[in-house]
């Protein structure tokens, strides 16, 4: 059986890695989006640096180094991923990509995962480098959790990839996707862990602001380094994040459009 489950899926992994290199091909183009992907992740954690010198890390068992390095994390999901991924989704559709794609042998499902194949595979080099960098010039060492690093990571990607998705069912123009974007990079900045850690928030704040898309894997990745998450927390926020990402593929599966707005 696994052997026709395999061969099964030949097809589909060739199909995904053409539309992949096609794909990558198109996003190499764009250079403010390539540049916007690569540059902000890792100079914007730096300029917040005063900011979290202020609040009292070491009460929360938090250290800068390990609060920078999940900031960068996640603005790799926001920008690297997220963002990247709604301007790539619009263009697409707007340029008749999707539409000329669909009459061929690719399923809906493989021309999503194709085109999100790119972003996705940037923001993990993206969270790869930044921890090794971190861990050599901010000194936060070896991650004491790393069973709960890489579910956080995939976590982060998936659910950037499938709210990206969702966000471009609403945008009208390739011009419009970062507009429409905004409102979720900000909550998430503000919210998910990213700006402030939950840990230092009012306990009632942080549990609300742990239901947000990307909380639970910022929190995951965070625990990652730190050690301080119990069995049950860390399986409530795979839950949570594997809620997120099945209510907004049902929602594209739903609402997505794959022709241009007229």
């Amino acid at each position: 059986m696994s052997g026709v489950a395999l061969e099964a899926f030949g097809p589909t992994a060739r199909r995904l890695r053409a539309l992949a290199r096609a794909e990558l091909a198109l996003l190499g183009r764009n250079r403010g989006v390539v540049l916007t992907a690569l540059a902000v992740p890792l100079a914007l954690p730096f300029s917040m640096r005063p900011a979290l010198d202020e609040l009292d890390l070491e009460k929360a068992g938090l250290s800068i180094g390990t609060v920078l390095l999940t900031t960068a994390i996640g603005f790799s999901f926001l920008f690297a991923v997220y963002t990247s991924l709604v301007s790539a989704y619009v263009a697409r559709r707007e340029e008749l990509v999707l539409k000329r794609l669909r009459t061929g042998e690719l399923s809906d499902g493989e021309i999503l995962i194709g085109t999100a194949l790119p972003a996705t595979a940037l923001g993990l080099a993206q969270a790869v480098v930044l921890c090794a960098g971190c861990a050599a010039l901010l000194h936060t060492g070896a991650p004491k959790a790393p069973y709960l690093l890489l579910p956080g990571l995939l976590a982060g990607l998936a659910v950037s990839a499938a709210l990206a998705a969702l966000t471009a069912s609403f945008t009208r123009t390739a011009e419009s996707a970062h507009v429409t974007a905004l409102p979720l990079v900000f909550v998430s900045m503000a919210g998910s862990g990213i700006a402030v850690p939950t840990e230092v928030m009012p306990d009632l704040l942080a549990s609300v602001c742990e239901l947000l898309p990307l909380s639970p894997a910022i929190r995951l990745v965070r625990a990652g380094w730190t050690g301080q998450l119990s069995a049950y927390e860390a399986l409530g926020a795979l839950a949570t994040a594997l809620a997120w990402t099945i209510v907004a593929v049902f929602a594209v599966r739903r609402w997505f459009r794959w022709e241009p707005r007229r």
